[in-house]
């Protein structure tokens, strides 16, 4: 789903970037330093997995990778495979709302692992809850990897969910609107949350890699 949404221009990222999985889903913008073959804008990335080498920051997927350059270029640059690059995180821009898709290990009532789809703007989600609709009770869910959540203690449906979105000077509660899940939830299932995050991170500067 997520080369369908950026287009197959993806990369995976060191442990640095991704901080163990807080960062997948983030987008990048991405731009190599020599200008004699690639082009001065780049090319936007969405962090999808762990580059595990570390000997570099970033690992573009091919499509990404020659879209940085020149239109005469490509062949070049492909043949160069290894370019010095500056990249800075950017905010996700989305025509859809923030959804989740409820993971296979789900087992309805109790078992619930929910993955974040579509999340917009420059922030991380660093806690979310769910609880009964109406109800106070929130209880909250632990963070599998990523944008993978789970908890064993879910309450009966219809359930709504709440989140704390961070870009890096301190953090604000999301509520999704009404009813996140119905009664009737089932594994593979994806519900649009009626709400988008559109913050932007602060204090986010370009850094170098090679």
């Amino acid at each position: 789903m997520t080369l369908g949404l950026s287009g197959g221009y993806v990369a995976a990222a060191s442990s640095a970037l991704l901080r163990d999985g807080v960062a997948c889903g983030a987008c990048f913008q991405v731009r190599c330093r020599n200008t004699r073959i690639c082009r001065g804008g780049g090319v936007k990335v969405i962090l999808t997995d762990l580059n595990e080498s570390n000997d570099t920051d970033l690992v573009l997927s091919r499509p990404a990778f020659v879209a940085m350059a020149r239109h005469t270029a490509a062949g070049e640059l492909e043949k160069l495979g290894t370019v010095d690059v500056e990249y800075k995180r950017i905010p996700c821009e989305h025509t859809k709302n923030l959804s989740i898709k409820v993971e296979e290990k789900s087992q309805r009532p109790n078992l619930l692992a929910i993955k974040f789809l579509y999340q917009g703007g420059q922030t991380d989600i660093v806690a979310v809850d769910v609880a009964q609709a109406g109800s106070s009770d929130w209880r909250f869910m632990s963070r599998v990897y990523g944008p993978v959540w789970s908890t064993s203690r879910a309450p009966p449906g219809p359930l709504q969910l709440r989140m704390v979105v961070t870009g890096g000077y301190g953090g604000k509660w999301v509520y999704a609107q009404s009813e996140a899940l119905p009664v009737d939830w089932g594994t593979g299932s994806v519900f649009d949350l009626g709400v988008q995050i559109t913050d932007i991170a602060r204090g986010v500067a370009a850094k170098d890699c090679k």
